[in-house]
């Protein structure tokens, strides 16, 4: 598959630390203006040296994973948080996923329209709720329990998605971040607006486990984005875990090969994927895939931009 890149990196050792993150498979940015190229690697080198700065002090890949996506969120250009993409009735509807690899806490929010960061909701139900997954007026009610400010609609809404509306352009991506902190722990956390002028109510894959979003000590962590829908039916990351798993397939040629089964099935997009040993793989199978990593002894390195 011409399109799919594979970046490994350095391949670090065992003992080290190593994360990435990805900005959404979409369009190529030749699409895009100089200043939104320029605003997206501007974030996305920031989140790599907020997710770094956690895991070079010992700090968590759980806290690394959120930091990362929290500033992707922040961004106002990216698919997720601020000027994420706008349903049909013109507002942004928002989901994220965060899991702990060490053992398996999942906190999931889905159709959110009010909650600036919902990376930082799904680790408070993580850390705090009973539940798995919450979604809609309930999620925000969870918010509120929890003592996050919730945020008018109008901060999420750009000119550009509004633009991107009124012409009906389908656009997908998605932000996340993967990491293996020192002590061998794996998380991922995957946030997203989802598509343009979707049906009100719509969920995608983002918030899923199995599906988006993936991470089990001893095996990968996985974020992933493209076509939602395909991603749930063919549950992408719970794939490329099991290749790992029960045929000892190594993470590169494993997500590899998922996400070429996935364009012959009609599906594109892509995902970043980091595995026990701290190794990093990016495949993709969309036009493009901004996406950046970094790693113990190695600088902050990001592609696609």
């Amino acid at each position: 598959m011409g399109s799919t890149i594979d970046v490994s990196g350095s391949a670090p050792q065992s003992s080290s630390w190593a994360l990435a993150i990805h900005g959404g498979a979409g369009a190529a940015p030749k699409d895009l203006p100089h200043s939104e190229l320029a605003l997206t690697r501007s974030a996305m080198l920031a989140a790599l040296e907020a997710g770094a700065s956690i895991l070079s002090g010992g700090g968590s890949s759980l806290d690394a994973v959120q930091a990362a996506v929290r500033i992707l969120e922040n961004c106002g250009v990216l698919n997720a948080g601020r000027g994420a993409v706008l349903n049909h009735e013109g507002f942004a509807e928002l989901d994220a996923c965060l899991m702990d690899g060490n053992g398996r806490r999942v906190g999931a929010v889905a159709g959110l329209r009010h909650v600036a960061n919902p990376i930082d909701l799904a680790r408070r139900l993580m850390d705090h709720g009973r539940h798995v997954m919450l979604a809609g007026p309930g999620a925000e009610q969870f918010a509120t329990e929890q003592g996050l400010t919730l945020t008018p609609a109008p901060y999420f809404i750009t000119e550009r998605r509004r633009r991107q509306l009124d012409a009906a352009i389908v656009a997908a991506g998605t932000v996340g971040a993967v990491a293996r902190d020192a002590q061998g722990n794996l998380a991922a956390a995957t946030s997203t607006g989802g598509l343009t002028n979707k049906h009100v109510g719509r969920v995608g894959d983002s918030p899923i486990v199995g599906a988006g979003t993936l991470a089990e000590n001893g095996l990968c962590a996985i974020s992933a984005t493209g076509d939602g829908e395909f991603f749930i039916r063919y549950t992408v990351a719970s794939e490329v875990s099991a290749r790992i798993r029960y045929q000892g397939k190594d993470v590169a040629t494993a997500a590899r090969e998922v996400i070429e089964d996935l364009k012959s099935l009609g599906g594109i997009g892509g995902l970043i994927a980091v595995d026990a040993a701290g190794r990093v793989t990016m495949p993709y199978s969309s036009a493009a895939m901004p996406r950046g990593q970094v790693s113990a002894g190695q600088p902050p390195l990001v592609l696609g931009l």
